[in-house]
């Protein structure tokens, strides 16, 4: 066996269901799950149109590339998205479709670390766990980078001395943040890939809650805005990830793309070719009509707006946070210690969160996700305002 798979920590998921295991839920309470970000807002019909307008696909093998109709559709949207217009990205060479964002974020790992020489790979702390992961099947050395609440919630990029940057090989990024919902701004965007120049390594932007925000006039900055508005117009040391599982609530559809440096690029299709990961056409028509129209992400934004609004008018004069910036997460202090307050929840109210210290790491002596929990307001309004009151009664009682 690969002796790095015995250096994976269990996944957030497998330590929650041992967490609940000697519990029993109230069964005259119905089950509302904050504990996993799976969007619940129904796939767009155009998702499920395309797919039926296109089975005849089934007959054909696909292309690793995927088809030019889907790489120019989506170097449309991104041009549109992050103003690029005078610097779109070229679909024949910087532009790879991906069966969603968390096999690709894996994979890129795997391509990119040369692993015969000193390898760090940097990411936020607490951090979506495949970056962790990644890292260490690559054979890298992960290197947390605590984001306190001092701070925004946003990583302290200025703390990583040149010793890391000097090994760093892969720097993950993810803004809207998963879990906090800090974004990173763009000058500071433009800072870290003058970094990567200056240490040599790549940064790969995980920006696939980019579409979720508060402020129709405020979007997120991407990566690769950030690039060419300085000049960097091949998007040098550049890969964002994107995907239509939060952005089009369809994650069964297994949909995104990368996007940027055309080299990198180049190298990463190599890999997936013997990976063998190619996008049905299937699915491929289907995302071409999804990242065509932008009338149905509105929609998905104003329903976030909506319960975010409703939650937090119930929960804020009793549990201290922050709005997220972008995202649908909350990011709670607990009244208790995390793990406890999660069982107490579950047996009190039937209501599933996840444990802030799951998704870091204790760095420095600190786990920046101790006594907190992520809240994935992704079920319907009603269900979210229940899980609210619950956890505010909760509270109260202790």
């Amino acid at each position: 066996m690969n002796p790095f798979l015995e250096t994976l920590q269990p996944y957030p998921f497998q330590r929650l269901a041992k967490l609940f295991a000697n519990l029993q839920a109230p069964a005259d309470k119905p089950a509302i799950r904050l504990s996993i970000g799976e969007p619940k807002h129904p796939t767009p019909t155009l998702i499920s149109a395309a797919i039926t307008d296109n089975l005849k696909g089934l007959a054909n093998y696909p292309l690793t590339m995927g088809q030019p109709a889907l790489r120019e559709a989506i170097a449309r949207w991104l041009g549109n998205r992050f103003e690029l217009q005078s610097s779109l990205p070229d679909p024949a060479t910087q532009i790879l479709p991906v069966n969603g964002t968390r096999e690709a974020l894996f994979a890129f790992a795997q391509c990119v670390v040369d692993a015969s020489k000193p390898a760090n790979v940097v990411f936020p702390n607490p951090f979506y766990q495949i970056y962790e992961g990644a890292a260490l099947l690559a054979g890298a050395k992960p290197h947390y980078l605590n984001s306190a609440p001092e701070n925004g919630f946003a990583p302290d990029f200025d703390s990583i001395a040149d010793s890391v940057w000097n090994d760093c090989q892969l720097l993950y990024i993810c803004s809207p943040n998963n879990p906090t919902g800090a974004i990173i701004e763009e000058k500071r965007l433009q800072t870290l890939i003058n970094l990567a120049e200056k240490h040599d390594f790549i940064i790969a932007s995980d920006e696939c809650y980019s579409e979720i925000y508060p402020d129709e006039n405020r979007p997120p900055p991407g990566l690769l805005g950030a690039a060419a508005r300085m000049g960097n117009d091949a998007f040098h040391r550049c890969i964002v990830f994107h995907s239509l599982s939060k952005r089009s609530n369809a994650p069964g559809l297994r949909s995104g793309f990368v996007a940027g440096d055309a080299d990198i690029i180049k190298h990463f299709l190599l890999y997936r070719t013997y990976h063998g990961c190619a996008m049905s056409p299937v699915v491929q028509a289907a995302s071409i009509a999804a990242w065509s129209d932008e009338l149905h992400v509105i929609e998905n934004r104003r329903l976030y707006r909506e319960k975010f609004a409703a939650v937090s008018k119930i929960l804020s004069p009793v549990l201290p946070f922050k709005s997220p910036a972008g995202g649908f997460y909350l990011w709670p202090e607990t009244p208790e210690d995390d793990p406890l307050f999660a069982q107490r929840l579950y047996s009190e109210q039937n209501i599933t969160v996840l444990p802030g210290s799951y998704l870091s790491r204790e760095d420095n002596g600190i786990n920046p996700g101790k006594n907190r929990m992520r809240l994935a307001l992704v079920a319907s309004l009603e269900e979210c305002i229940a899980a609210a009151k619950g956890i505010r009664s909760t509270v109260e009682s202790l």
